[in-house]
């Protein structure tokens, strides 16, 4: 049976994205770079991904750090949330994805909007944004030395309260405290 291609097309990797990362063919929109990028992640293609950033930014991106995320990660799936369709003459584009992974037994969903752009007819990544989305706690206030909501027996501040989120934000890891 054939490899089914890890971008989710639900097409075979041979006829998918197989040839992009071969450098057969370019992608024809951003989508398809943007799905030929994921599967380079999880191929732990890292050259693939840096020659498909557009020239001028290559300097910014640091191959030993997308080695070493991507050898840390077991790739899960790629969910596009929005692609709007690009004509022939497009020289840019935006996709908005999560890519699912998990890394050291969390599950990360890595929601991100990808903005590309097309030089001498070739697509490339420019940059990325992240979705900001509100969370509305539903419910009263929880002190920091009540008891947790989970039922522990712990307070809340040693308990849920003490959890922290590795967050990507603009190319530079910040770890933030949750507080709900």
């Amino acid at each position: 049976m054939a490899e089914l291609c890890p971008c989710g097309s639900k097409k075979e990797y041979s006829s998918c994205c197989e040839p992009l990362l071969k450098g057969e063919k370019v992608a024809v929109n951003p989508l398809e770079l943007l799905r030929s990028r994921y599967t380079a992640h999880v191929k732990g293609d890292v050259d693939y991904i840096i020659n498909t950033v557009l020239p001028s930014k290559r300097k910014e991106h640091r191959v030993e750090g997308i080695r070493k995320w991507i050898d840390s990660a077991e790739w899960l799936g790629l969910t596009v949330i929005n692609a709007p369709d690009v004509d022939a003459d497009a020289t840019e584009g935006k996709v908005e994805f999560i890519a699912n992974y998990r890394e050291k037994l969390r599950k990360i969903d890595h929601h991100e909007i990808a903005s590309f752009k097309k030089e001498e007819g070739v697509w490339y990544f420019d940059d990325s944004e992240f979705p900001f989305q509100q969370v509305v706690n539903e419910g009263p206030k929880v002190g920091r030395n009540d008891p947790c909501r989970c039922g522990s027996g712990k307070k809340y501040k040693k308990c849920y309260g003490a959890q922290k989120v590795t967050v990507l934000r603009r190319k530079t890891w910040k770890t933030l405290k949750i507080s709900y």
